[in-house]
C-alpha cells in the first residue's frame, strides 16, 4: 500500500469523517472504497468479505427464520 497526502477543505473533511463514523468505518476505508470506484474496479469482482464490511452498518429490527431466508 502507498501513503499519499491530499489537501482539501476542512469542512468537507469533517463532514466526511462524520459520515464514515455513522457507517462504522474510518475515513481511510471510505476513501479507499471511493478510489476503487473511481479507478473502475467492478463490484462484481469484489471479495465477499469486502461486501460484508461495506454492509456492516445495516441493522435489522429482527432476525429472520431459516424458512424466511430460504423463501423465493
Amino acid at each position: 500500500m502507498c501513503d499519499i497526502t491530499f489537501a482539501a477543505d476542512e469542512r468537507l473533511i469533517d463532514r466526511a469523517r462524520d459520515r464514515a463514523r455513522r457507517e462504522n468505518r474510518s475515513l481511510e476505508e471510505a476513501f479507499r472504497d471511493w478510489l476503487g470506484s473511481y479507478a473502475g474496479e467492478s463490484a462484481e469482482r469484489m471479495p465477499f468479505e469486502e461486501v460484508m464490511r461495506r454492509l456492516s452498518h445495516v441493522k435489522f429490527e429482527r432476525t429472520f427464520t431459516r424458512d424466511e431466508m430460504n423463501q423465493r
